[in-house]
């Protein structure tokens, strides 16, 4: 069992940033980010393969949103520039055996972070 503890949510305004983390206690072959917005469902944001570094992100995030890893200290980040009200969600920390941005891949989950942009 993996446990996985996050921080760095909060609220903001459009064109901001924030930065979230994940600690994780123990590996997994992938890491990443979900978010999910009332009346959506929840989608990925970018994840990580945890040995190898490849990074696989939304297309509404491309550009803005950089994944990292730090694998000493089994803890992922996730670097949230020019921040819209549309990224405005319930952030999730996700660890699994898999990869991508299915969800299903993910087998351990965070507590979820709240975002808040507002314009």
């Amino acid at each position: 069992q993996v446990q996985l503890v996050e921080s760095g949510g909060g609220s903001v305004q459009a064109g901001g940033s924030l930065r979230l983390s994940c600690a994780a206690s123990g590996y997994t072959n992938s890491m990443g980010w979900f978010r999910q917005a009332p009346g959506k469902e929840r989608e990925g944001v970018a994840t990580i393969l945890v040995v190898s570094g490849r990074t696989y992100y939304a297309d509404s995030v491309k550009g803005r949103f950089t994944i990292s890893r730090d694998n000493a200290k089994k803890t992922v980040y996730l670097q949230m520039n020019s921040l819209k009200p549309e990224d405005t969600a319930m952030y999730y920390c996700a660890a699994g055996p898999g990869a991508g941005l299915f969800a299903g891949s993910y087998k351990y989950w965070g507590q979820g972070t709240q975002v808040t942009v507002s314009s």
